[in-house]
């Protein structure tokens, strides 16, 4: 009989069965409490399906003990109290129910269906130990005009990876414009009551800082193709919050005036008069009270604001020397609040006695690139240096208007804290009116046609990439009536002064040779002859050359 290959008697080893049971049980037992742990997690982060789970499970228990009758009758009472509920409060009917269905439809359907597609062929994907690690989705809120997609991004990644693939995303998901933005859209409430210590709270924790999260908004109806009508006139100017416009979430447009200056940029009839307008309108009721003083410059002859002359305060349009007198006066203004105001605060509060002054400058590359005088342009760029350099805390603020933003023809573009890019003409001028990458991160202001004049790219506050808006459009005979129903109380401008007598000629200083000066005026020039010497002696009329009558 042959010997088998291996012996296993010689391996037998008696196992120490309490021991290997133990480590058994114990390895079970932490395998399910994983499993359990994991289960509560899923939980607690799908809270908001519990009441669903627990409607259906419910009405699976009615039906088998009652049938289908409940449900009718459960039916026809739901329906009833949302007709009645659509009829007395439509706008938080259409809040609660009909965008919060319109949300998880779209969230199953539209985004969770397709999700792990988009991401792989969008390039969003990332593999790590022979797997892949998606983009999470977090929530998606709809309104009547977009999405708002929340997602947290895998280890490894950066807001930039989805601003370069914004429209990439877009036209996967079914929209023409996405736009990504790294950082919460919504600021915390205010609170207050009883209950705001704890509220607030809780909004801190709600509302902390994540910054492996990325919002991003997908445009599926753009509410910006149409006219918008001019806004109502508040009752009292907010200077942190002047409707202008509507954004493409269908909320309205405020803009921070105080403590700032605003630069407005864009090419010919693409709406730059729009928002200077617009800004008007929204404090025509402090320019009635004497809370704002609007100083205006217009140097194209008056063809832009004159037809608002009654809101300014001052106002000139004809007259270099009396634009640069204007600039020096409200130097001479800031001076004089700087001496109250040292040491007291940092920031001026407008009242009727000391006013907010807004100075409206309609296109400003011609004062400081164009104006044919190097005297008064010199005088000019001085005086807005300071305006613009100091006057933002004092109450003595610019708001200016160009076409061109390159820094030689605009110079004091840097000063400018607030911009608002209209249509432009060229690719670059996006990132030199907005700021370096504002284009990348989705400021196509170069591709705004010309049928859409007022739309533009905002910079919102707490959030690095632009916003897109409309301002509302202003018509001359809504300027005319906004003129006649808020005129700005009469303020004594000074009267231009009288053009100089010219002074004498310069006395120069000669040498006689002896390291002496003799100064003798300078003789005045004569005015040189029309024609050339032989001509005027061939048309002498007193004699000719061969002494007879004159021709």
């Amino acid at each position: 009989m042959r010997a088998p290959l291996v012996n296993f008697r010689r391996l037998q080893v008696a196992a120490p069965w309490p021991l290997v049971w133990t480590v058994t049980f114990f390895l079970l037992l932490a395998r399910l409490v994983v499993f359990l742990v994991g289960i509560a997690v899923t939980a607690v982060r799908h809270w908001r399906a519990w009441p669903a789970v627990a409607l259906v499970l419910l009405a699976v228990d009615v039906y088998r003990s009652h049938g289908w009758w409940p449900h009718l009758l459960v039916l026809i009472v739901v329906a009833a109290s949302a007709g009645v509920w659509w009829w007395r409060s439509r706008e938080s009917f259409e809040r609660l129910v009909v965008l919060r269905g319109l949300s998880w439809w779209r969230r199953l359907w539209v985004y969770r269906r397709q999700w792990h597609e988009v991401m792989s062929l969008c390039g969003l994907v990332k593999k790590y130990d022979g797997g892949e690690k998606l983009p999470e989705l977090l929530s998606v809120r709809c309104t009547y005009a977009t999405d708002e997609v929340v997602l947290r991004m895998p280890r490894g990644q950066n807001p930039e990876a989805y601003h370069k693939a914004a429209r990439d995303l877009a036209y996967s998901f079914g929209t023409r414009h996405c736009r990504v933005f790294s950082g919460r859209r919504q600021a915390a409430p205010a609170r207050s009551g009883s209950f705001a210590w704890l509220l607030r709270r809780v909004d801190a924790i709600r509302f902390r800082d994540r910054p492996r999260q990325v919002w991003l908004v997908l445009i599926r109806r753009d509410p910006l193709t149409r006219v918008v009508k001019p806004l109502p006139v508040p009752a009292r100017p907010d200077f942190t919050a002047l409707p202008l416009g509507l954004r493409e979430d269908l909320a309205v447009y405020c803009l921070r005036l105080l403590a700032t200056h605003v630069l407005i940029g864009g090419a010919t009839r693409m709406g730059k008069g729009s928002v200077i307008w617009s800004l008007l309108r929204s404090l025509a009721a402090g320019i009635r009270s004497g809370l704002v003083r609007v100083w205006a410059i217009d140097p194209k002859g008056g063809m832009e604001l004159s037809i608002g002359r009654p809101l300014f305060s001052r106002y000139v349009d004809d007259d270099w020397t009396r634009m640069a007198d204007m600039l020096d006066d409200a130097v001479v203004r800031m001076r004089a609040r700087q001496r109250v105001l040292r040491g007291k605060v940092r920031v001026h509060t407008p009242t009727v006695d000391e006013p907010l002054i807004v100075i409206v400058i309609d296109e400003l590359a011609t004062l400081l690139a164009f104006l044919p005088d190097s005297d008064i342009r010199n005088r000019i760029t001085q005086s807005l240096g300071m305006l613009l350099s100091q006057g933002a805390g004092l109450g003595v603020l610019v708001v200016a208007a160009t076409q061109d933003p390159r820094k030689e023809v605009v110079s004091v573009r840097d000063f400018f804290p607030t911009r608002i890019a209209l249509g432009l003409t060229e690719r670059g001028h996006v990132d030199l009116l907005l700021g370096d990458g504002a284009r990348d991160r989705g400021a196509l202001a170069d591709q705004i046609p010309l049928s859409a004049k007022g739309v533009a790219y905002v910079l919102l506050d707490g959030q690095p990439e632009p916003a897109r808006v409309r301002i509302s459009f202003i018509s001359d005979d809504v300027i005319r009536e906004m003129a006649a129903t808020f005129p700005a109380p009469v303020e004594v401008q000074p009267e231009p002064a009288d053009t100089p007598t010219p002074a004498p000629a310069p006395v120069k200083a000669r040498s006689n040779g002896n390291g002496r000066h003799t100064y003798r005026p300078t003789p005045p020039k004569q005015a040189a002859p029309l024609l050339p010497p032989s001509l005027l002696h061939a048309l002498d009329l007193d004699a000719t050359p061969n002494g007879g009558d004159p021709r």
